[in-house]
Order: C-alpha cells, then structure tokens, then sequence
C-alpha cells in the first residue's frame, strides 16, 4: 500500500488534524480527523441513511467529522486530484 499525501488543514495547529491521504492501489481515502462527538453520532442515527440499512456503529468502525475545508483535497471522479497539498 503506497500512500500519497493529499493535504493538512492550513488552520490546523502543529502535529494535529485533519489531514488527508489516498492510497494509491485501492483509492482509498486515508483520513486523521476530530472524532465525530456523541450528539452528532446520534443525529446521524435519528436521520439513518437508507431503509434496512443499521444506524449502529459496528466494532472496526468508527464516524469522524472532516471540517469543510478539508473537502478541497478529496479527489473527483473526473480525475482531478483537488487542492495543491500544503504542508
């Protein structure tokens, strides 16, 4: 599994979240993020997302919130690649 770097938050404090990488083989979205606190786990819950699908948060997995400003490094399935990474 190769990792490319993608982007940090430029208003994020020294050594701290968020920021994002992709990896390379599979296109998988590698995020270090703020985890998502208990109040918006449970409104996501009381939203859902589709009927049958389970609201619960299996072992394994977990929700984290990506600020905004973040979504300026996700790649686009037109193949742009996002925001030019900062450091």
């Amino acid at each position: 599994m190769a990792l490319q770097f993608l982007g940090i938050d430029p208003e994020s404090p020294t050594d701290e979240s968020p920021t994002i990488w992709r990896d390379t083989d599979t296109g998988d979205l590698i995020i270090q993020t703020y985890e998502a606190d208990a109040a918006t786990v449970h409104r996501a819950q009381a939203v859902g997302s589709i009927p049958g699908h389970s609201t619960s948060i299996p072992p394994g997995e977990t929700m984290v919130r990506l600020p905004a400003a973040m979504l300026q490094f996700i790649p686009r399935p037109d193949g742009d690649t996002g925001a030019t990474p900062s450091t």
